[in-house]
């Protein structure tokens, strides 16, 4: 059963059906547009964060740093009643849209963007203030400076979002509902094929998710290998 399991699985991949194609360029389509939104929101507070001081600073870090670790099914539940009729955002419609799966995983990737991306740039202005004062720079040339020395860090940060992005179900499940040419992605349909014994289709878009992470990784490597050789 699980040869030939797997023997179909090869089979959809080779013949690029077209179910497969679908819910393989949903899922990158919600993540990339869910990435872009988390990134210029993650970059954005943390460049504020490191380069001024005001009132709640230490706070706002620490929830932070804790919304890097939330639950998807609470961060899902949370904007279903966002989302639904009796919520705030009712009446716009979103619920079970790929617009309110953006949403659910704009809330999980931004905090993990914003923490790590924090912790680069901080460390990076450290290191560099005495430069930036003694040459007299403002703020935001110091910071524009800063984004570009660090740029490498910032974007295996942004692989590291897409990577929980894309392999994301709890929350995209709740508040997209899974429905077929509309909300279904990769992690969804395994979970939803798999209990339903169609392993075929299941494993193709597994196979799909671990090249997926492979690229992802192996894009890290390559980053830092960059890097190094940069800053050798």
């Amino acid at each position: 059963m699980s040869e030939f399991s797997t023997a179909l699985a090869l089979d959809l991949l080779r013949h690029a059906d077209p179910t497969l194609v679908d819910i393989v360029l949903r899922s990158l389509r919600v993540s990339l547009l869910a990435l872009a939104i988390s990134g210029v929101l993650g970059f954005a507070l943390a460049a504020l964060i490191t380069v001024t001081r005001f009132p709640g600073r230490t706070l706002l870090i620490i929830g932070i740093n804790a919304a890097m670790g939330l639950p998807p099914v609470v961060v899902g539940l949370a904007v279903y009643l966002l989302l639904s009729r009796a919520g705030p955002l009712g009446d716009w419609g979103l619920l079970f849209s790929p617009t309110a799966m953006v949403i659910a995983q704009v809330v999980l990737v931004t905090p993990l963007i914003c923490g790590l991306a924090r912790q680069t740039l901080e460390d990076a202005w450290r290191e560099y203030a005495e430069l930036f004062a003694s040459l007299d720079l403002g703020t935001l040339r110091a910071l524009s400076t800063l984004l570009v020395e660090t740029r490498h860090s910032l974007l295996t940060t942004l692989l590291a979002g897409f990577g929980r992005a894309i392999s994301e179900v709890g929350a995209v499940l709740i508040v997209g509902g899974n429905i077929a040419h509309v909300t279904r992605v990769m992690t969804t349909t395994i979970a939803m094929e798999t209990s339903r014994g169609n392993l075929a289709l299941a494993l193709a878009l597994g196979f799909i998710l671990i090249f997926i992470a492979l690229l992802v990784n192996a894009g890290v490597f390559f980053i830092r290998e960059l890097a190094a050789r940069q800053g050798a």
